[in-house]
């Protein structure tokens, strides 16, 4: 398989539409993301069949535009790469039928990125000096993870959540205080104005063996907290710091799990909360290493790169390879 050539990545896994051309040693040739987040906003949610019919709108588009920004043709790729999941059935078909469609028609190799696998060797591409192993907190609307990356297609999976991904807890306990969808950034700047120490919130499974998380109970608590009378920014400030409190106790338990551990990474849409990252940067003494944000979100640069991998592996799918709305990493 020649690897000299760039690759295509595709992500079509929930509410963005991206397309991204890779030259091989890492440079972004072109990249474009549509969000749908105005799609949605008015449902208060991501609708898996409005994000369907976006992804078949929009993801013909967006290809040939990065094509034409890498000004390459498709048969000067090495292989088209696209996300077969976990996520929204509708859009896993929309997008991995499209890079398919693309293979067979210039007999490129064609490659079914697990989206989970993508963010975690997103940080090979963005930090290389980053060396296995490492734990990767995936903190996201969907996910909520702690995976030791023992190597390209080596993973563990050493806890998970056990109700709402950490995202979803923000998105849902902003909502309760009336901040508009997604939540998660009104919530923080919202909390920037309160008092963290002002509404005692629990602390979900704190302390607890192993490193699962749960956050359906401190959900509940914001809510009971806010029907008493509580000032929304003292209990935004106080769920912020109950989360942050969690997952730098959830980490530290994980990298008592592993052996050899050199950073902790951190990528998803909460990545980008700053009480979040101070309090996992003072779980331990290993370096915190998160990706820049566009790329710590969902993005078909990640894409790419996961496929670039795998290929370099020696490693293709099928035509008939076929997604996965359940894909767990490790």
């Amino acid at each position: 398989m020649p690897q000299s050539r760039p690759i295509l990545g595709i992500e079509t896994s929930c509410d963005e539409t991206a397309a991204a051309v890779l030259a091989p040693d890492g440079r972004i040739l072109a990249e474009v993301v549509h969000s749908q987040l105005a799609d949605h906003a008015r449902f208060g949610g991501v609708v898996p069949e409005v994000a369907a019919r976006e992804h078949l709108a929009r993801l013909p588009g967006l290809v040939a535009r990065v094509m034409h920004e890498a000004g390459i043709g498709h048969a000067e790729l090495c292989a088209v790469a696209a996300t077969a999941g976990p996520g929204l059935i509708g859009g896993l078909i929309v997008g991995s039928s499209f890079g398919k469609g693309l293979a067979l028609a210039h007999g490129l190799p064609f490659i079914g990125v697990n989206h989970l696998e993508a963010h975690a060797l997103t940080v090979t591409l963005t930090n290389p000096e980053t060396r296995f192993p490492y734990l990767l907190l995936l903190l996201s609307g969907g996910h909520c993870q702690c995976v030791a990356v023992e190597g390209v297609g080596q993973y563990r999976r050493l806890g998970s959540t056990l109700d709402d991904a950490v995202g979803e807890a923000f998105d849902k306990s902003a909502k309760l205080m009336g901040l508009p969808w997604p939540g998660g950034p009104h919530l923080e700047r919202l909390a920037a104005q309160g008092d963290p120490r002002a509404v005692a919130l629990p602390r979900p499974l704190l302390g607890r063996p192993g490193c699962d998380f749960s956050f359906s109970g401190l959900k509940t608590a914001v809510a009971q907290a806010l029907a008493k009378g509580a000032a929304a920014a003292d209990v935004a400030a106080s769920f912020q710091a109950a989360v942050a409190h969690v997952l730098a106790d959830r980490a530290r338990h994980a990298l008592g799990m592993m052996q050899g551990a050199t950073a902790v990474v951190v990528a998803g849409g909460v990545a980008a909360n700053q009480a979040v990252r101070t309090a996992l940067a003072g779980a331990t003494a290993l370096p915190l290493i998160a990706p820049p944000m566009r790329l710590c979100t969902d993005n078909a640069v990640m894409v790419a790169w996961a496929g670039l991998q795998h290929l370099r592996a020696g490693r293709a799918d099928a035509l008939d390879h076929a997604p996965r709305p359940r894909w767990p990493l490790g």
